[in-house]
């Protein structure tokens, strides 16, 4: 049996719409695929970038500090971001962006310290990262606790991911982004601030190595210079302790000093 016109009719429309599904799918598709394409290329410019300060700052951590936190707050879209560094004892902010006013002062002040509620004992006990959709539902801000009411109340932060800097398992720091919207970030950032991260302990074990080897090239300098001076005063200590003294105060960084026999 032949097929009717209105058969042939309704199975070209149907064939029709279904290319043009097909065609939907694959225009989302190679947009998806575009926009992973360009995330993908934006994060290896920005890793690059901060590996070429960090290249062209030997020893000087602060323009890397700088260049990584606002790179990072860049592609997690977050508000605003700080980077700590930790002594073993207490945190010291290196690098800031994008800091509210208000908040300014309390962050900057040496005796703001995260509180026990925080995110920072929950690295330095060894947690991967930490992730806060919501600072408002923590306890630490339900209970009052100081540093976390002044990010939330005078920062206005909403959402908060710290990853830690680590150095064989050792806790050297933290990079903190903040969002003013309880909105989680991505997977795909959550690793990106992990790279970061582990750029800035590059950054700061090259400064430390270059700080120890100028260190003790400055030292065997001053040797040198001291045994010139006693091989061109045989017999005389007073231009030999001269030598010292100012040798000892150039490398102790001290202003005045004695030598006493």
């Amino acid at each position: 049996m032949s097929a009717t016109p209105d058969s042939t009719l309704a199975n070209s429309e149907q064939l029709i719409a279904d290319l043009q599904r097909q065609l939907a799918e694959c225009r989302v598709e190679r947009d998806e695929y575009k926009a992973e394409r360009d995330e993908a290329l934006e994060q290896q410019t920005a890793t690059a970038e901060v590996l070429g300060v960090i290249n062209s700052s030997p020893g000087d951590l602060a323009p890397v500090f700088d260049a990584m936190l606002e790179r990072a707050m860049r592609l997690c879209e977050a508000a605003f971001g700080i980077l700590h560094t930790y002594d073993g004892k207490a945190m010291r902010l290196v690098a800031k962006h994008g800091l509210p006013p208000r908040f300014v002062e309390f962050a900057e002040n040496p005796s703001s310290q995260p509180g026990p509620g925080g995110a920072t004992p929950r690295l330095i006990a060894g947690a991967r990262f930490v992730h806060v959709v919501d600072l408002k539902e923590e306890e630490a801000y339900r209970s009052g606790e100081a540093y976390r009411l002044a990010l939330v109340d005078l920062g206005g932060a909403r959402t908060l991911l710290a990853i830690p800097l680590r150095k064989d398992g050792d806790f050297l720091g933290q990079i903190t982004v903040y969002r003013q919207e309880a909105r989680p970030y991505s997977d795909t950032q959550i690793a990106l601030l992990e790279n970061f991260a582990a750029q800035a302990v590059i950054a700061m074990e090259n400064a430390r190595l270059i700080t120890e080897t100028r260190e003790a090239l400055d030292q065997q300098t001053a040797t040198a210079e001291v045994l010139q001076v006693i091989n061109s005063s045989p017999g005389d200590l007073t231009p030999v302790f001269d030598a010292i003294l100012e040798k000892a105060h150039n490398l102790c960084g001290v202003e005045y000093g004695a030598l006493q026999v």
